[in-house]
């Protein structure tokens, strides 16, 4: 697993800028006024400062973009960066700046002399969430690469860690997210998921484990077909935090965490099929968003709930045409057994509804390639019941540069999921295909009960780096749920 760069924090001192190793790095406005540290770089560097600050590519570059001064005299620094960030930057803007250093540095040791830039703990968040590499399975020199110490000098550097604590509980969260859904399936297994979801109880949660013994006793139907097919058996975790008042209802998030997806009978082509390693994408970011509520100690009550399986072929596996009956007591027909998730979330909501009772129900899943056609990869389809719940999300995913957009929902589209012989197929169709998914869950939602389906297939793993991560899993919700966790749910 990988573990967070430590960010020291530390009071400005300008006799360090000369001797730093690695790179140093100072902010600069639009306007291109130095500031104590950048005046004593440009003087130790002979005015290479001042001439970049006048020169035509300066005056082209805007906030957020970085310049490096490479091999630079009259300092020990392998290179001096240079960010532009104006004072009034926005939060996001300033992650999105820390994220453009972070990845200009590589994996240097870097010195940020940022001075009293009011946003110097989002900048610090920025270049945490950027500093992310996986290289579990990686051997030789690419396996002992580490990321050099970063220190984030300011004014006040007590002060500037004591604001940035919160958030870099958030940023570890996104490092597990994106751990869990950047492993290979045959060494994330749904036993090896659940031993990692464990380990989160040394954070104060408590976590419950559901074997398969259990889960047909709850009638957990749906779900068990889906890994009937697969040696690994199939589980449910849950994970609950405890920090709001006693007994007051909980958020409960639930995930879709099929570790790997064939498509089971009805298979996969098998260009591409080596993707569906992230078909656990939901199940990851519940994980990592109830990692950052227990790291920050969040004053809310949330409970993660996380079915493990896995979609395999083989002699015991679903077939198309078979019924099954969920935990609710709907029969379903399966008409194609690559529409799994569905099957997995339906009866994990259900159980979150029955045994929580929560405030509020948020899924996120996998779950569709239609929402990719629609959406592309910058925006996370957003289903609900709700407008005041989804609303809220969308302004904490705004607000944490999370990009996300409101689908509709609506009875027309039940008639795709008609079924002849049950109550309800498992798919309507390739028309609308993530809104009859979101449908198909919907059923699963009992009448007043606050409810937001994510499908998040286009957003969970890229094949291109991103303005907070590399090219892989990116993490995507956690901050989001967390802002919307601390905006909605958090005890005065």
């Amino acid at each position: 697993m990988s573990s967070l760069t430590p960010i020291r924090f530390a009071d400005l001192d300008l006799d360090r800028l000369a001797e730093a190793p690695g790179r140093v790095a100072v902010v600069l406005p639009p306007e291109g006024t130095l500031d104590p540290a950048a005046r004593r770089i440009n003087r130790l560097t002979r005015g290479a400062l001042k001439r970049l600050v006048e020169s035509e590519r300066f005056a082209k570059m805007k906030s957020g973009e970085v310049v490096s001064l490479a091999w630079p005299a009259g300092v020990a620094a392998e290179a001096v960066d240079v960010l532009v960030l104006s004072k009034r930057a926005t939060a996001v803007e300033a992650r999105k700046a820390g994220a453009a250093l972070a990845a200009a540095a590589g994996t240097a040791a870097l010195l940020l002399a940022a001075g009293s830039h009011r946003r110097a703990a989002e900048l610090a968040m920025g270049i945490a969430l950027r500093r992310y590499r996986f290289t579990a399975h990686k051997t030789g020199e690419a396996a002992a690469e580490r990321f050099g110490e970063v220190t984030l000098m300011v004014r006040d550097g007590a002060a500037t860690e004591a604001e940035a604590t919160a958030a870099l509980a958030v940023a570890e969260g996104v490092h597990l997210t994106r751990d869990l859904i950047n492993e290979p399936s045959n060494v994330l297994t749904t036993t090896e998921f659940a031993l990692r979801l464990e380990e989160l109880r040394a954070l104060g949660l408590e976590v419950e484990v559901l074997e398969e013994p259990a889960l047909e006793e709850l009638g957990m139907r749906t779900l068990l077909s889906v890994g009937q097919g697969s040696a690994s058996p199939s589980k449910v975790v849950v994970m609950q935090w405890k920090g709001g008042e006693e007994g007051a209802a909980p958020l409960a998030l639930v995930g879709k965490g099929v570790v790997f997806d064939t498509g089971g009978i009805s298979l996969k082509p098998a260009g591409g099929m080596e993707d569906m390693t992230m078909d656990m994408g939901g199940a990851g970011t519940v994980a990592g968003t109830m990692k950052a509520l227990a790291l920050r100690k969040a004053r809310a009550n949330v409970v993660g709930l996380v079915g493990l399986v896995e979609n395999m072929p083989s002699g015991e596996a679903t077939r198309p045409g078979d019924v099954v009956t969920s935990m609710k007591g709907d029969t379903v027909e399966i008409i194609n057994t690559d529409a799994e998730g569905r099957l997995v979330l339906c009866d994990v909501l259900w159980y979150a509804q029955e045994r929580f009772a929560p405030a509020g129900v948020i899924d996120l899943a996998t779950l569709t390639g239609a929402i990719i056609i629609g959406l592309g990869h910058q925006n996370a389809g957003v289903f609900s019941n709700d407008d005041t719940l989804c609303n809220g999300f969308l302004k904490a995913a705004e607000a944490e540069g999370e990009g996300a957009w409101r689908m509709p929902l609506g009875a027309a589209y039940d008639r795709q999921l008609k079924s002849r012989i049950a109550d309800m197929k498992n798919v309507g169709g390739r028309p609308a295909g993530s809104i009859t998914a979101a449908q198909f869950l919907q059923r699963f939602i009992k009448e007043g009960t606050p409810w937001i389906h994510l499908d998040i297939a286009g957003v969970a793993s890229v094949k291109e780096s991103t303005a907070f991560a590399p090219a892989g899993a990116t993490g995507w919700g956690v901050m989001a749920l967390d802002r919307l966790v601390r905006d909605r749910f958090e005890a005065e």
